[in-house]
């Protein structure tokens, strides 16, 4: 009997594509009563694109939360993300959901710079939108949490320190920090990622540089490679002296995990609303 592929979510998850419709409807709903500013640009390509969101009484010096959605680096569309803007509204801060293109079309390295950017220009823009640029934290899922770390961290291979946003905390939710096993997983055919890339990009071999505060959240009922990736970082930032908190959520999975994100009475919205109002 072959195996299964941990990193195919669909496999471990029954109602997979039942709570990724819930996903979009969630965020129909949210964009239906909020205030949203959709595909405003950060860059010349095409999908270098966000989404504001801002609360129905806003006042000037709002604390600015990103989120990075994932989609194993080759699928997602940030207008299906919406809806984990409501812990942020909750606590009066404006979010942001920031768009980047997709493998194989474009490679790895292209994707963590356009993620770079997009909060480099929220915080050079956060003004317009009435925010605070001093006040940016970030969180992603999956492979938004992998990119997201990069604000936080350069890779082995990068020659020259690159421009990163200043953010006051991240939170990284069922990510991966070990590529390695990604190339020869079920995505061979459809990421496409080089060994090359999956060495260049793994944030347990980067550099992590310091952030005020860091959480490495995951589900319990998450496949082996969430749990000892989210461990292995967690236990690389602590030898670092780096203020790091490893949060596992009981019973969620890989899905429902960013339906808890997007609560502001689930326990991960609850950490962000937290972290949002103490930025």
């Amino acid at each position: 009997m072959t195996s299964r592929d941990l990193y195919r979510i669909r496999d471990f998850v029954p109602d997979f594509d039942a709570i990724a419709a819930e996903f979009a409807e969630r965020s129909r709903a949210l964009s239906a009563e909020a205030t949203v500013l959709a595909d405003v640009r950060y860059g010349a390509r095409r999908r270098e694109v966000l989404d504001v969101i801002r609360p129905e009484r806003q006042i000037a010096g709002a604390p600015l939360h990103i989120f990075v959605h994932g989609g194993y680096w080759r699928s997602g569309e940030k207008e299906n993300y919406r809806f984990v803007a409501s812990p942020v509204l909750a606590a009066g801060g404006v979010a942001a959901i920031v768009e980047y293109d997709l493998m194989p079309g474009e490679r790895l390295d292209v994707l963590v710079d356009q993620v770079r950017r997009s909060v480099l220009w929220l915080q050079h823009h956060a003004g317009d939108f009435s925010a605070d640029p001093l006040r940016m934290t970030v969180s992603g899922h999956s492979a938004g949490a992998h990119l997201a770390s990069f604000l936080a961290a350069t890779g082995p291979t990068e020659r020259a320190a690159p421009s990163l946003p200043s953010i006051r905390g991240l939170l990284l939710l069922s990510g991966i920090y070990d590529l390695a096993g990604i190339p020869n997983s079920f995505l061979r055919d459809e990421a496409e990622m080089t060994p090359a890339e999956a060495a260049a990009w793994s944030p347990l071999t980067s550099r992590q540089l310091p952030c005020p505060q860091r959480i490495i959240a995951f589900g319990t009922e998450e496949t082996q490679p969430f749990h000892e990736q989210a461990a292995a970082l967690h236990s690389r930032l602590a030898g670092q002296s780096e203020t790091v908190e490893l949060v596992p959520v009981p019973g969620l999975n890989h899905m429902n995990v960013v339906l808890d994100l997007a609560d502001p009475s689930g326990h991960l919205g609850g950490l962000v609303s937290d972290m949002v109002s103490s930025s």
